[in-house]
């Protein structure tokens, strides 16, 4: 004997969706693959087999988007391609697996018993009530965890970190790790070290700004331009007024590169040059050697090798204004 369905049963059934999935997944994958993978699980209860062409035509939605809807949903392990067709996993059972992997063996309570101090604890508990709404996800407290292990992040620096992310819309695991990442090469472990660090930034920033202007560049500079003045800045501790210095001398001469620029400012740097006065006396000194050179030249028994001590020096400074 077979009991068929009755007709009318879907309008009281319902399709359920875990938790983890609004605190694991939703936060970083847009709307509509969270609308293929919400119509995937629907389907999924029903045993349905339906192709990916009318699947785009269900959903309304382009063949190229839910392609790409299948590939993040099976870069993350939620789908898996079989020979006939896709597994749809367990959210919870994923989420299991990465508590219980051997990277990590602690429980929330474990991690939040066994940190370094009160503080650590505290910090963690804050994050998960400022940016998770008290529901952070088990899987969180190990990540936090074990960043605070592997870069040496002080309890505020940490609390920084996820404020930064979501500042900037971001709060998601490739993203914090990115910043975490730079961070820690920058030598960021304490909130001083962080404060620092944003300075620098500050500094370069508005410096960057300034040379723009002054130079009238209607473009973004390029990452190799923006790496200069970021040595200029922050390894030289050269100021706006310095590099003006640079920039005002150098404007005869046509298509000024900053490949240019640096072989200047680095020249200043490498004499210990350290003030606008300095540098100023300096420029004067190598005028006034260009122009006793060409004296020399006017004479029967000028020394060409005296001339090619300075022809590295004369080459450099030779569209320099004075």
């Amino acid at each position: 004997m077979k009991l068929d369905k009755n007709d009318k049963s879907i309008l009281f059934s319902n399709t359920d969706i875990p938790d983890v999935f609004f605190t694991e997944y939703l936060s970083f994958a847009n709307g509509d693959f969270v609308k293929v993978y919400l119509y995937i699980v629907f389907l999924s209860k029903y045993d349905k087999d339906i192709k990916i062409n009318d699947l785009s035509k269900k959903l309304a939605l382009p063949l190229k988007t839910i392609q790409e809807a299948f590939k993040f949903w099976e870069d993350l392990g939620v789908l898996v391609k079989k020979h006939s067709g896709y597994v749809l996993c367990d959210l919870q059972e994923i989420e299991l697996h990465k508590l219980y992997s051997p990277k990590v063996s602690s429980s929330p309570e474990d991690i939040k018993k066994n940190a370094k101090n009160q503080y650590r604890a505290k910090a963690i508990e804050n994050i998960n009530n400022q940016f998770f709404q008290g529901i952070m996800s088990p899987s969180w407290y190990n990540d936090i965890d074990l960043w605070f292990k592997k870069y040496g992040f002080d309890e505020q620096v940490m609390l920084a970190l996820f404020n930064y992310c979501y500042d900037h819309s971001a709060l998601h695991r490739n993203y914090i790790q990115v910043v975490a990442d730079s961070w820690y090469k920058n030598n960021i472990k304490s909130f001083s070290d962080l404060d620092s660090y944003y300075e620098k930034q500050e500094k370069v920033s508005n410096i960057k700004k300034n040379i723009i202007k002054k130079l009238s560049l209607n473009r973004n500079l390029t990452v190799y331009e923006n790496a200069y003045i970021e040595k200029w800045t922050v390894d030289y501790n050269y100021n706006i007024d310095i590099i003006e210095i640079a920039l005002k001398r150098t404007t005869s001469k046509s298509n000024i590169s900053f490949d240019y620029l640096d072989k200047i400012i680095t020249d200043w740097h490498d004499r210990n040059l350290k003030t606008p006065a300095e540098i100023e006396k300096f420029l004067s000194s190598m005028k006034q050697k260009n122009k006793d050179i060409k004296e020399l030249e006017k004479k029967t028994n000028y020394n060409n090798n005296i001339k090619r001590n300075y022809d590295n020096l004369d080459n450099l400074y030779a569209n320099l204004k004075g």
